[in-house]
């Protein structure tokens, strides 16, 4: 699995600190595990994480790859609130089996199990989680979450990721208007595949530009279309799509 990086954030401004710069509600934390987005002012991705209740701190499971710019962004915000932001030593399990104590369900889609925070090793169970990914539609960092996407495109209202009636935080005003005021044109959606292609592949539909191919399992694929052009056969390299 892609690496991730656990960070504790304790204070006594903790909570409002992350209030007011994530795209979901604090105080959700209090049932669970936390899935959430920092996005730049003009709403675009910047990186995804979950939340946990560590006590009286929170921590913030986050793809190893966007963690050191997630950190310098968030002690950017910091100014003098009463926050710290430290490396721990823990790590990620995660699984579709029995859940071990003081696991936490993924808050994206049952079927994506559950994730625990221990200093063991970090560990998974063996499931295919790109079939589940496929599946359901759920984008990864790195692959379908890239810094051009808006989490809306990517499906985060359809995945706990974004609560509406929480308040002010970064990228809130783009992401409100493009649910309240627009049709999305594009975005994340499920497709059959026959063939496969490299992640990335430009998809086309009558030699016009129609998305991006993605994670691809069992059939399936996901892909960012445009869709208007998503309608019947499009090509991805040598594989043949047609949106679910």
């Amino acid at each position: 699995m892609t690496p991730r990086r656990i960070l504790r954030i304790s204070g006594s401004d903790s909570r409002d600190f992350l209030q007011g710069l994530i795209t979901n509600d604090i105080g959700k934390l209090d049932q669970g595990l936390v899935y959430a987005a920092l996005l730049t002012p003009q709403g675009k991705f910047i990186a995804d994480f979950f939340l946990a209740r560590d006590g009286d701190a929170i921590l913030l499971d986050v793809a190893e790859p966007l963690a050191d710019d997630l950190t310098k962004r968030l002690k950017m915000y910091k100014l003098r609130s009463d926050v710290a932001i430290e490396d721990t030593v823990l790590n990620l399990q995660r699984g579709t089996g029995p859940a071990p104590e003081r696991a936490l369900a993924d808050p994206r889609h049952e079927a994506m199990g559950w994730r625990a925070y221990t200093a063991a090793p970090a560990s998974d169970d063996g499931t295919d989680w790109d079939a589940i990914r496929v599946a359901h539609c759920i984008p990864e960092s790195g692959i379908e979450l890239t810094p051009d996407s808006f989490i809306l495109e990517a499906g985060f209202d359809r995945l706990n990721g974004v609560d509406f009636r929480k308040g002010c935080y970064v990228g809130q005003e783009v992401t409100a208007r493009m649910r309240h005021k627009t049709d999305l044109r594009k975005g994340l959606a499920r497709v059959q595949v026959d063939g496969s292609a490299p992640v990335g592949t430009p998809i086309t539909t009558d030699d016009k530009p129609a998305g991006t191919l993605f994670t691809q399992a069992n059939g399936g694929g996901i892909a960012y279309l445009r869709f208007d052009r998503a309608k019947g056969e499009m090509q991805a390299g040598d594989a043949t799509l047609r949106r679910d």
